[in-house]
C-alpha cells in the first residue's frame, strides 16, 4: 500500500488503526474503512480497468492548511479468482468520501510530504457482509430477492451523502443497479 507512508505518522488514531487492521481486522479496525481490498485467492478483478466517477474540491483549512475532500465511486468488476471466461461478473461498487488535510509543519506536528485523515465515510454495494475480514467479498451465486434482508442502495445516486463512517456487520448492500 503506497499510501500508508504518507499519512501522518503523528495521527495516533489512524496509526493505530493501520497498525491493527491488516493484521486482525475487526469491526473497529477494518482496513475497508480506508482502502479497498479483495482477497486474491477468492476474487479477481475482469479485466486492468477500475471505473471512477467524483471529485474533488479543496479550500483551506484549519490553520492555514490546505484541506482536500475527494468523493469518488469506484466500480470494480470481479469474478471468482479460479472462474474462467463465461463465468459471473459481479459489480462491486464503493463510494469514498475522504478528507485530506496538509498541514503547515510549523503549526501542527507532522512530517513533510504527509496528510492528516480528518474524515472518512463509505458505502458498499455486492462487498458482501458479516463479520469483517479485511477484504470486500461479492456475494458470488447469491441470488438477492425479495425475502433477502439486504439494504437496497442507489451506488451512482450522488444526491445523497455518502452514509457510512463505521463498518457494520448487521447491514449489508445490494446495488439495485450495477
Amino acid at each position: 500500500m503506497k499510501a500508508i507512508p504518507l499519512i501522518n505518522p503523528h495521527q495516533k488514531d489512524v496509526q493505530a488503526l493501520l497498525k491493527t487492521a491488516f493484521v486482525k481486522p475487526s469491526k473497529e479496525d477494518d482496513p475497508l474503512l480506508l482502502f479497498s481490498r479483495f482477497q486474491p485467492t477468492r476474487t479477481r478483478l475482469v479485466g486492468g480497468v477500475v471505473k471512477t466517477r467524483g471529485g474533488l474540491t479543496y479550500r483551506e483549512g484549519k490553520l492555514g492548511a490546505l484541506q482536500v475532500t475527494a468523493d469518488v465511486t469506484f466500480v470494480y468488476p470481479v469474478t471468482l479468482a479460479n472462474a474462467s471466461g463465461g463465468d459471473e461478473i459481479i459489480r462491486t461498487i464503493v463510494r469514498r468520501e475522504l478528507v485530506l488535510s496538509w498541514d503547515n509543519t510549523a503549526k501542527v506536528i507532522t512530517e513533510p510530504g504527509t496528510f492528516s485523515i480528518i474524515s472518512y465515510k463509505y458505502d458498499v454495494t455486492n462487498g458482501g457482509c458479516g463479520a469483517p475480514t479485511g477484504y470486500l467479498t461479492p456475494p458470488f451465486g447469491a441470488p438477492a430477492g425479495p425475502d433477502d434482508p439486504t439494504t437496497k442502495l442507489d451506488p451512482y445516486d450522488r444526491t445523497t451523502p455518502v452514509a457510512r463512517d463505521k463498518p457494520s456487520t448487521d447491514e449489508c448492500a445490494t446495488a439495485t443497479r450495477s
